[in-house]
């Protein structure tokens, strides 16, 4: 399950080396774990199941590669031993793939996190109650808003739909905006990871200014234009390569 959740999914060859044992015997362990309802089979695989409708969604989605990098990237800012925030969201759920070894606190309000992150041994985990948002696979409401009034954190990681130039970070999920507010308001610095196809657009929930978010981790394909303009704005870069 380890060596799937490092990626999302492997072929019966490649996990077989990983693990140096035969490729019958990863083919009978696969199929234990498809019974299980842990993975989906493919052809010569599999894909690992990280909360429900979630492996569909990875395959419908033509970003998920470049998400998978801009999460391996801001992996690199986690500090060990630290107590982080994770939000929901498709890139902050590749963030937390690669989380399941480090020694961490970890506060989040995404099911699909809580999933992936529930059984890692070196991982303090904390649930936030509230009223499920299905699409979101997330939870939201005055429960959730008040459980983070006792909660503090050094960073909270993020996502966005939208990053607009006059306004700053914008959702899809207007619901959301209130509990992704009260998620920043706890931690020390935020970082917002968002590809560069959500660079200079709108969406219709305003979430916060620049002088909330510290770090933005996004690809290769942000122009230069908008590199300077996040810069003027006191936003720190980090950018996935591609190699």
């Amino acid at each position: 399950m380890d060596a799937l959740r490092a990626s999302g999914s492997a072929s019966v060859a490649s996990l077989a080396a990983t693990l140096d044992v035969t490729e019958a015997t990863v083919r009978r362990r696969l199929q234990r774990l498809a019974r299980e309802g842990r993975v989906v089979r493919t052809y010569g695989g599999a894909t690992v199941v990280d909360g429900i409708g979630s492996v569909m969604a990875a395959q419908r989605d033509p970003e998920i590669t470049i998400k998978r990098r801009i999460g391996a990237a801001a992996s690199g800012l986690v500090v060990d031993g630290s107590t982080i925030a994770l939000s929901s969201g498709t890139t902050v759920l590749e963030l937390a793939r690669l989380l399941r070894h480090r020694r961490l606190t970890v506060i989040t309000n995404a099911l699909d996190v809580a999933y992936v992150l529930l059984d890692a041994p070196d991982i303090e985990l904390v649930v936030l109650g509230g009223v499920v948002l299905p699409e979101m696979h997330s939870m939201r409401g005055h429960l959730t808003e008040e459980a983070l009034t006792d909660l503090r954190a050094d960073t909270v990681f993020m996502g966005a739909s939208a990053v607009d130039l006059d306004n700053g970070f914008m959702t899809e999920q207007v619901r959301e905006i209130a509990v992704d507010r009260a998620l920043r308001g706890i931690a020390r610095q935020a970082v917002i990871l968002a590809d560069a196809t959500k660079l200079d657009r709108m969406a219709p929930g305003f979430m916060f200014g620049f002088e909330q978010v510290g770090v933005l981790v996004t690809d290769d394909r942000i122009e230069s234009r908008m590199r300077a303009a996040l810069e003027a704005r006191g936003v720190t870069l980090v950018v996935a390569s591609s190699d």
